[in-house]
């Protein structure tokens, strides 16, 4: 279908804004950029952090669904954020994240993780799988299910989600239920069909990506491994089912749709959803058009599914 219209009309007003001089800059007006297309503030029963042991001091921040019941253990889904393994924080996720748990029914333990260029390939990864081990070691302490446990991620994040799942195969644990890509970045490389239909024009662009790889990756030869482009994983099998979402019009479209089929072809079960009309980042686009509640939809009925609710 076409271009959503009001992302269309966003699009066009922001088309000529000056590019950021620095990083710096650059992560500021990600920030405010983003934080604009919000909406308002979703409500949830409670929101805790918790700041895991260890010389990094790594947070973890729990939104707890509106409406759950506490008395039973509860669905967890952890969950990485976005930015190009480079931008975004804990505090800019707040309402998506308060949106994702209401939608699906699940605990939301967003993860604080350490950001690049300052700290590179596996960092971010290692961060991730140590709040996700944490949390499932802990899961009776912070009122969940262990064995409804969930990754989860968009964008950068949804490579770490994905790259975790890798790992807790390899490393046998922690068992997951379910893993929830949100137009993930699952390759180092920027030539399939889609990179060459949206490189330009669409908010996320090429040249953006190979800045975002190039920030990750301590050198272009990290790239061909599987748990910094899971896409070049050798096998997918046993591991657990997913739920991948792409964006219409985002270069990162096809690689979220050959994750899905190569799950598939390793006999896992795996769907692919399309966001028609949608462009990469809809997870922060609740107050800029009603079309971005279709991210939600499909999250939460996927989830929902999964984890038997």
């Amino acid at each position: 279908m076409s271009l959503d219209p009001l992302i269309a009309a966003w699009l066009e007003q922001t088309k000529d804004a000056p590019p950021p001089a620095s990083l710096a800059e650059l992560r500021a007006a990600t920030e405010t950029g983003l934080r604009q297309l919000h909406g308002p503030l979703e409500d949830v029963a409670a929101i805790r952090d918790y700041v895991l042991p260890g010389e990094h001091a790594l947070t973890v921040r729990a939104y707890v669904p509106a409406g759950a019941d506490t008395d039973q253990p509860l669905p967890a889904i952890v969950f990485a954020h976005g930015g190009g393994w480079c931008l975004c924080s804990l505090d800019l996720y707040d309402n998506p994240c308060r949106a994702l748990a209401n939608a699906t029914g699940c605990v939301v333990f967003s993860v604080d993780y350490r950001l690049a260029p300052e700290h590179k390939f596996p960092v971010p990864l290692v961060d991730f799988y140590t709040a996700l081990c944490w949390v499932a070691e802990h899961a009776a302490a912070l009122g969940i299910d262990a064995r409804r446990l969930a990754v989860a991620g968009d964008s950068a994040g949804g490579n770490l989600a994905a790259a975790a799942a890798l790992m807790a195969r390899d490393q046998a644990g922690p068992a997951l239920a379910h893993q929830l890509l949100l137009y993930p970045a699952l390759d180092f490389a920027f030539d399939t069909p889609s990179y060459q239909r949206h490189a330009e024009g669409f908010s996320l662009t090429r040249e953006a990506m190979r800045f975002c790889w190039s920030a990750y990756l301590n050198a272009p030869a990290d790239g061909m491994q599987p748990y910094a482009a899971p896409l070049r994983a050798v096998s997918l099998k046993n591991l657990p089912p997913a739920t991948v979402l792409v964006c219409e019009y985002d270069p990162l479209h096809d690689e979220g749709a050959a994750y899905a089929q190569r799950l598939r072809d390793g006999g896992v079960a795996a769907d692919c959803v399309q966001l028609d009309g949608m462009i990469h980042a809809s997870m922060h686009m609740l107050g800029l058009t009603p079309q971005a509640r279709g991210l939600f939809d499909v999250a939460g009925l996927a989830m929902r599914k999964a984890m038997a609710m």
